[in-house]
């Protein structure tokens, strides 16, 4: 039966000249019930394009805290590295250089510069390293509440500063979780942030959100939800790959990793937030073509096959008919190629 394909060839079709990507007919279906939407933070909701907004020199200048980091955060493509890489250029901070440099998934980065280790890493696993104070605490937790990213910078036994970084939520964000709660669907921000700087971002945003998370939590988080309801999750990062292939869909922002875009269902090629209402519209709407579809058919069929036994129509009518049926829904199906996904209502 032509019904179902030819409305699953158009919806993908009508998307992908929209920059909405899907991986076939069983993403559509899936999208198309979905009950919440699960959303990273950075990259996602925000632009992905953080900048040091302070630096606090805590055991040297501010040229030292920065040359430090960014010996340390030398070759990471994390978006907060490639602001402090950026911030140090521009100010001109001596280069120092660094060995055995590694990734701390969810804690932050660390190398050896000179003869010792050098850490670039959460307030938290400061702390849990012995070199925060109360009064340091004090000065993150303040950074924090204003929505701001920080980080410490230290050694082994000392702490040399803290560096805040403030990553902008992209314009459509608000409207974005708006319009999903018109299509009746939960939204929620997942972060690795701390609890306040995740709370300033998600009031503004207007979304719930869980923070703290690393990338086993966003897994756990996302098989949780899964368990209450259909659950699409949004992303871009390395780390998201495993919370996106969890998920029932996972959409991959277009400016994500190769990762992201490889375990994803489907892709936003266009970086807009809103793009993922508009991914759910297109897939109810191709859901209604495919039940019009299949009722028009099997309703063609159905009164021909009776007119036919009752002698009230020939053969050749009815087989006309069933080929005109193909016709009817081949046409039908065509519509969904002018629906515009960005339309509400």
């Amino acid at each position: 039966m032509i019904s179902v394909p030819a409305s699953i060839a158009s919806a993908l079709s009508s998307g992908a000249r929209r920059g909405l990507l899907m991986k076939g007919g069983a993403v559509i279906e899936a999208t198309a019930g979905i009950t919440d939407v699960a959303f990273d933070k950075t990259g996602t909701l925000t632009l992905g394009r953080p900048r040091v907004t302070d630096v606090v020199p805590l055991g040297g200048t501010e040229a030292e805290v920065l040359s430090l980091a960014a010996a340390v955060e030398t070759g990471s493509s994390h978006p907060l590295a490639a602001a402090i890489l950026a911030r140090a250029q521009a100010d001109g901070a001596p280069s120092l250089p660094a060995s055995a440099a590694r990734a701390l998934p969810g804690k932050g980065a660390e190398a050896v510069i000179g003869d010792e280790p050098a850490w670039v890493a959460s307030p938290r696993f400061a702390e849990a390293s012995g070199v925060m104070n109360d009064e340091v605490g004090r000065s993150a937790t303040r950074l924090e509440e204003e929505g701001k990213t920080v980080v410490a910078v230290f050694r082994p036994d000392r702490l040399i500063g803290l560096i805040a970084l403030r990553d902008e939520p992209r314009e459509d964000a608000a409207d974005a979780v708006r319009q999903l709660r018109a299509l009746g669907i939960r939204s929620v921000m997942f972060t690795g942030d701390n609890a306040r700087t995740a709370a300033a971002i998600a009031a503004h945003v207007g979304i719930q959100h869980r923070a703290e998370l690393m990338p086993e939590d966003k897994v756990a988080a996302i098989r949780e939800m899964v368990a209450n309801g259909q659950v699409l999750m949004v992303g871009d990062g390395i780390n998201d790959a495993p919370a996106l292939a969890s998920a029932h869909v996972g959409v991959a922002m277009g400016s994500g990793t190769d990762v992201a875009l490889e375990t994803a269902d489907a892709a936003i090629l266009r970086n807009r937030v809103t793009d993922v209402a508009g991914k759910v519209r297109l897939a109810r709407a191709s859901m209604a073509n495919i039940r019009q579809n299949v009722a028009i058919a099997l309703g063609l069929k159905t009164v021909f096959l009776v007119t036919t036994v009752l002698g009230i129509t020939g053969l050749w009518i009815a087989i006309l008919a069933d080929t005109g049926a193909t016709v009817l829904v081949t046409l039908n199906a065509l519509r969904l190629l002018a629906f515009n996904p960005d339309r509400e209502g």
